[in-house]
Order: C-alpha cells, then structure tokens, then sequence
C-alpha cells in the first residue's frame, strides 16, 4: 500500500488541463455519493465545505469548484461617508 504522497503527479490532456492517474476511481454509494480521492483533494485545495458545480459533458462527469466568495465585493457601498469620496481623498492628501 502507498501512501497519498507517494501518488503519481498529475498530467497533462491533449489540450492542457492537469489529469489524474487512471487509477483513481470513486463508487457512487446508495446516496450518490462519491469519495473524492486524496490526491484530488489535495491538488485543488478541496477541504470540508467546499462547494462543487457539477455538468455532465459528452458522458464525462465534470465538477469545478464552485466560485469562492469576495468579501470586497460584499462589502463594496456599505460605508457611509459624510462626503463623497473624492473629496475625502483630496482633504485627506491635504489639497
């Protein structure tokens, strides 16, 4: 038995992308659900919680992580200001 750092290092497809060793395989369970391997896991930094989006693609199952939240883009125009912006940026640089 190997350990998940002895596993073969990804390759590359005929058209770029990072592939895996074909020996990784998964059984779907009675509940659809599959064991992603570790290797895989580690690779794309997937840890418990992480959203997955799913598509089935010419009989390949494809699943990406799903888009990670932005906390700028959360709070953009939450903060009340006095005045506008820009001329808090030329009182604070003293113009």
């Amino acid at each position: 038995m190997t350990s998940d750092s002895d596993a073969d290092p990804p390759h590359l497809d005929g058209y770029g992308r990072n592939t895996y060793h074909s020996g990784m395989k998964s059984i779907v369970s009675e509940k659809g659900q599959v064991t992603i391997p570790k290797a895989v896991r580690s690779k794309l930094g997937l840890r418990p919680g992480t959203v997955i989006e799913f598509e089935a693609d010419r009989g390949r199952l494809i699943g990406r992580k799903a888009g990670s939240r932005d906390v700028i883009d959360e709070l953009y125009g939450s903060l009340k200001m006095d005045e506008p912006v820009d001329e808090y940026i030329e009182r604070i640089r003293g113009r």
